[in-house]
């Protein structure tokens, strides 16, 4: 039988992966716009410190 495939956080070490700060991506504030290909999600952090992404 087959071990199954790593994910990609368990294929690589975290230091190795990039790491951004979301109050530097919000510059300040509670929201940001990421874009990926043509589609624009928003990141917002909630009073709680927690993170949400929506498309």
């Amino acid at each position: 039988m087959n071990a199954p495939n790593p994910t990609p956080t368990q294929a690589y070490p975290v230091r190795m992966l990039p790491s951004h700060k979301a109050e530097d991506l919000t510059k300040g504030g509670n929201l940001a716009h990421i874009e990926l290909g043509d589609q624009l999600y928003t990141l917002r952090i909630t009073r709680a410190g927690k993170l949400i992404l929506t498309k």
